[in-house]
């Protein structure tokens, strides 16, 4: 197969859980633009609707917003339905959605601690669960999981100071389990034609995060390239696991992280 052609999902259904959100937004757009038909999925289905019309006027290809939860399983087996039934496969899977609790382990209830699991881990469980059984019909499919260098390594409590960014354990505990559900997944679903891999972005703090001058000083210092990475730059990384190009590939994480777990 040609180069070029490795990388195109032209007619590929991809499903992308917090595809309009701060990272998502990049994730559903790179694959619009390599051709896929695009379903922007998340609780705020407004928020959805709007991302998914300008990638449609963007791109020229299909984009729809959907409602999903990823916290609920019924509404997760109702979206996915109804995209099987109207476009006949789910060939991608992003799961880029999350939702953390935040605290200290020494403050943390139990049940906040399990809420930060749940909207990790658990929620890249249920979604999974639910693509298994239509691309083990169809012997084919792709799960890309969005997980997080704080998966890989610990945050540096140094890095933070007071600034409250600091990320809760749970939310690491998480995403270091979404790490090892690809590789199960991968090991058990590869006679099937599915692949997973998963990809670990680095420091792309929230816009907002940004506006402080000495918090971004400390992200940039720690990273080997010397500063904070760039929604646009998942790209890259998101289309080649997605597509052809990566096609002898499964049960890897790749971090995007511009060497920060690299020390």
């Amino acid at each position: 197969m040609e180069l070029h052609k490795l990388f195109d999902l032209t007619g590929k259904n991809a499903i992308i859980t917090g595809g309009a959100g701060y990272l998502g937004k990049s994730i559903s757009e790179s694959l619009s633009e390599a051709g896929a038909n695009v379903f922007v999925a998340s609780r705020d289905l407004e928020k959805c609707t709007a991302w998914a019309s300008q990638l449609s006027g963007k791109t020229r290809n299909y984009a729809e917003g959907r409602r999903l939860d990823i916290s609920d399983e019924l509404s997760i087996q109702s979206c996915f339905e109804d995209i099987y039934a109207r476009f006949g496969t789910i060939d991608i899977l992003v799961n880029n959605s999350s939702f953390s609790s935040p605290g200290k382990v020494e403050e943390l209830t139990e049940k906040a601690w399990n809420d930060g699991i749940d909207g990790t881990l658990n929620g890249v469980f249920r979604c999974t669960k639910y693509a298994l059984s239509y691309m083990m019909a169809q012997r084919k499919g792709v799960i890309l999981n969005v997980a997080s260098m704080y998966g890989v390594v610990s945050p540096n409590p140094e890095i933070y100071g007071t600034t409250g960014f600091d990320n809760p354990a749970n939310y690491g505990a998480g995403k270091a389990g979404i790490i090892q559900f690809t590789k199960y997944v991968a090991c058990h679903y590869g006679r099937f034609g599915i692949r997973c891999n998963a990809i670990s972005p680095g420091p792309f703090p929230q816009e907002d995060v940004q506006k402080n001058p000495w918090f971004m000083e400390q992200l940039s210092r720690k990273t080997p390239l010397g500063r904070i990475g760039r929604p646009d730059e998942l790209k890259g990384a998101v289309v080649f696991l997605s597509s052809e190009a990566s096609s002898y590939i499964t049960g890897q994480n790749i971090c995007a992280d511009g060497g920060w777990t690299a020390w």
